[in-house]
């Protein structure tokens, strides 16, 4: 049974990646063109960039005082969660499965 939830932790994060790749392209796009600054900020390579990650994982698109970049941030930031929160979830139950068989 253990297994089976670390199992439902992995899919939920799988669910998260899934937004996470719907919505952090759309808010790399709005910054691009609404805040170029900020954009730049981030690298050539923000889709991937750890630094970049830990930036939208931290809410500092609040800055910007834009509502529809929070509109768009706001899930992505959601979903990044997600991905942590299940992986962390599915590594803690499969080392209960391993320490308590």
């Amino acid at each position: 049974m253990i297994l089976f939830l670390a199992l439902l932790a992995v899919a939920i994060a799988i669910a998260g990646f899934c937004a996470l790749v719907i919505f952090w392209p759309l808010t790399l796009v709005h910054l691009r063109d609404r805040h170029p600054a900020m954009h730049a900020g981030l690298g050539s390579l923000a889709f991937a960039s750890p630094f970049a990650l830990w930036w939208l994982l931290k809410g500092e698109y609040r800055e910007a005082a834009d509502p529809n970049l929070s509109g768009l941030a706001t899930p992505a930031r959601v979903s990044l969660s997600t991905i942590l929160i299940g992986l962390f979830a599915a590594g803690i139950l499969w080392l209960w499965s391993v320490a308590y068989p």
